[in-house]
């Protein structure tokens, strides 16, 4: 039997994936950028909202942002002491965990912290994440939803029913608790109802400096001092006892 004209593959997509040629360019930038700009900071980054990012990189035209691909970007800095391009910058690489990204700068430490941490957006929370309030539906109709939607809210366990063409809850609901963490069903209800509990926030933890190659915490990340921090303390301590005696 012929094979039927009609029996083709076509793709639909001309993109390719990212491969060895990404991750050179990636490292060859990351890297032309240690010797242009004067200071690399360390950033979380939670419940990314591509607009505002967006918003935040033209304002910061004259400095450079590079998120994802951790291991690559430790990779471009140098993971160890012998691998690294400046000193200190091993410890960049060392911090470079889960959601984060690099921000190469010649502003001020203070400028940076200061723009930063004025800049929180809310967003919707996802799973995972804590509810901020506790939010009760109570029994009656739901004319913010439409009927198609009455199938799926079910599904997400709520008890409801469609009277009239609008869907109506049977009794009263609790879609979730202040302080507990969210499931993924109580994420997509509070979506729906256009919760916002979260934030997107770019949060400086890290800094170094390519004048002096001070590398310093900038937050209490997770209530403790980095280790290191605390020696270069100790040191300091020692130093002024030395002086004083």
């Amino acid at each position: 039997m012929p094979k039927s004209k009609r029996d083709k593959k076509i793709s639909l997509t001309q993109t390719r994936k990212k491969g060895l040629d990404f991750k050179q360019n990636l490292v060859e930038e990351i890297r032309k950028c240690i010797d242009l700009y004067a200071r690399v900071f360390v950033f979380s980054s939670q419940h990314i909202k591509t607009n505002k990012l967006k918003e935040i990189r033209n304002e910061w035209s004259h400095s450079r942002f590079f998120l994802g691909k951790n291991k690559v970007m430790a990779l471009a800095l140098g993971r160890t002491p012998e691998e690294e391009i400046q000193e200190n910058l091993h410890k960049v690489s060392q911090r470079l965990v889960g959601q984060c990204g690099l921000l190469f700068t010649n502003a001020s430490k203070d400028e940076v912290m200061e723009y930063f941490e004025n800049r929180r957006y809310p967003v919707q929370p996802h799973a995972g994440d804590v509810a901020s309030e506790t939010v009760e539906l109570k029994k009656g109709l739901l004319p913010q939803f439409s009927h198609a939607i009455e199938p799926h809210l079910r599904k997400l366990g709520m008890p409801t029913r469609l009277e009239r063409g609008v869907p109506e809850l049977m009794q009263d609901f609790i879609v979730c608790e202040e302080g507990r963490q969210l499931i993924p069903a109580q994420a997509s209800i509070l979506k729906l109802l256009g919760k916002e509990m979260a934030y997107f926030q770019l949060q400086m933890e890290w800094c170094w400096n390519r004048l002096d190659g001070k590398f310093e915490c900038l937050q209490d990340v997770n209530g403790k001092k980095n280790e290191d921090e605390k020696d270069e303390e100790l040191k300091e301590e020692e130093e002024d006892d030395e002086e004083e005696e």
